[in-house]
């Protein structure tokens, strides 16, 4: 397995930053590869990507989720990966996102790019690409406020509205 692991700060309260990644049909939009996320419910997701002219369906489920603070996954079938963003205020203002990743390279090309750090530069531009959007709109274009914790869902927070 391959593990990535990538900061950024984010000139956003820590709430938008947070909102606006749980809006996971959005992560085409600053995630290079990513062509399509479909959410099925509070936990399901359905990602389809395309990396270096490989195509790949697969699905994932949010393990936890905690507002303004952690966002963790695990793919169910299809290439295996998962991880975590985490979220911490550095001011009122500012944010800082950490993501890590961890996966299975599987192709030659995929763990030949693992091996020479390519897949740690792809989610630093991703990361690059989130905080140009999210600083450019300086708002959430929506968000989910409730907790999952071991794949559970707790609806206090629900969406917001």
């Amino acid at each position: 397995m391959a593990t990535v692991n990538k900061s950024i700060e984010v000139d956003v309260p820590v709430s938008v930053a947070y909102n606006q990644w749980t809006q996971f049909e959005s992560f085409p939009e600053f995630m290079n590869g990513v062509e399509a996320v479909r959410q099925f419910d509070d936990t399901a997701l359905h990602f389809s990507t395309n990396v270096g002219g490989v195509k790949r369906d697969y699905n994932a489920q949010i393990i936890d989720q905690v507002p303004d603070s952690l966002v963790s996954w695990a793919s169910v079938d299809g290439p295996r990966n998962g991880g975590s963003v985490t979220f911490e205020p550095l001011d009122a203002g500012r944010t800082r996102v950490n993501v890590e990743i961890v996966w299975e390279p599987e192709t030659l090309a995929e763990k030949a790019g693992s091996a020479v750090g390519a897949d740690s530069l792809r989610v630093g531009a991703d990361l690059d690409k989130f905080k140009k959007f999210i600083e450019a709109q300086g708002h959430e274009t929506g968000g989910w406020r409730g907790t999952i914790s071991g794949g559970d869902v707790d609806e206090a927070g629900g969406p917001l509205v």
